[in-house]
């Protein structure tokens, strides 16, 4: 089958992914199940595999396969495997966890102490095949397809976990910041706050473009990056500054900005990453604000996320390319030419 390889870390992304034929995976367990590749979404991160920055992180042995968003259909599955048969449309939570430990008795996946991250820490899913396990499974809706979707195995999961974990605070009055509006997980932040949570949402963005997007999902405030944002949110929340700034960029002065934008008592999510959080201490103290942490997302968040797709309150914006375009793509998405998320479909995928 074919797959996009990683051979070398280099920070200059200079054609990093190489599309080579590689042997398909195997049953090997009970619970295996292989997936045939419909759609799998490029994220930023794996912008930060191929620079080296996760380098120590995954562990992982060169050449390895990229590829953490997947959705596709179920190809072949174990002899243990009830909850999905061969043809079924699926979405992949993109951990496959052991079910056994005390983090997925208690449903909190992505702290899984056996997890394995396929695209990640293993071979990914871009490529034709993929192999995972059957507690990854989300079954799909009649009639939606595994490459309109595939984003939201971790973009979208991301957005949604994190709106989730800040609707205790968000209650009627209150006005979330959303920093890069525009973008692959922003826009479905926008969205998921429209759909679960009564807050006023102030999008803001660099892109007159994005803001206009923003616009259009339901925000009802949007702030350009002009110099004057801070200035404009603290306008618009009438000096107390926003209650919860979720923050899907966490560089170029976002993290300064957001910080300044925030509210006392406020809560900074943090979701994208790139540089260093650097406050003092006494201003945390002070002004009682809290950092929270977001990574990814549960299985019931992926499966509740699936719900709303499923009613038409959270779409995805994407754009498809071949998966032996995977370079061009990548080159999109870091020359800031990619607007919401793009998707890699293998050659001939199809149910």
């Amino acid at each position: 089958m074919k797959a996009a390889r990683l051979h070398n870390y280099d920070p200059k992304l200079n054609e990093n992914l190489k599309i080579e034929e590689v042997d398909e995976p195997k049953i090997e367990g009970p619970l295996d199940v292989i997936v045939r590749i419909g759609g799998a979404g490029l994220c930023r991160t794996d912008i930060h595999i191929m620079e080296g920055q996760w380098k120590e992180l995954s562990g992982v042995t060169l050449p390895y396969t990229l590829g953490h968003e997947n959705a596709g259909w179920v190809e072949e599955v174990g002899s243990a495997v009830t909850n999905v048969q061969v043809g079924d449309a699926v979405v992949l939570h993109p951990l496959i966890t052991c079910g056994l430990c005390r983090a997925c008795r208690a449903g909190d996946d992505m702290h899984c102490v056996a997890g394995v991250f396929p695209g990640i820490d293993s071979n990914g899913g871009f490529a034709d095949l993929l192999k995972t396990n059957a507690r990854a499974m989300v079954k799909l809706p009649e009639g939606v397809e595994p490459k309109d979707i595939a984003a939201h195995a971790d973009a979208g999961l991301t957005a949604y976990h994190a709106v989730k974990k800040a609707s205790n605070v968000l209650y009627p009055g209150t006005k979330t910041v959303v920093t890069g509006a525009g973008g692959g997980l922003g826009h479905i932040g926008i969205q998921c706050l429209k759909a679960m949570m009564p807050t006023e949402i102030i999008a803001v963005d660099a892109s007159e473009e994005a803001l206009e997007l923003a616009r259009s999902l339901g925000a009802d405030h949007t702030v350009h990056i002009d110099g004057t944002q801070v200035e404009q949110v603290q306008e618009i929340t009438e000096g107390m500054g926003a209650k919860v700034v979720l923050d899907f960029v966490v560089e170029k002065g976002a993290i300064e900005d957001g910080i300044a934008m925030l509210g006392r008592a406020g809560d900074y999510h943090v979701i994208g990453y790139g540089v260093n959080l650097n406050i003092p201490t006494i201003e945390i103290i002070s002004s009682e604000i809290n950092f929270v942490g977001d990574l990814v997302g549960t299985y019931n968040d992926l499966a509740e996320l699936m719900t709303l797709a499923a009613q038409g309150k959270v779409d995805l914006q994407t754009e498809t390319y071949p998966l032996d375009a995977v370079n061009d793509a990548i080159a999109d998405l870091e020359n800031g030419k990619l607007h919401g998320r793009g998707i890699l479909v293998p050659e001939g995928a199809a149910a």
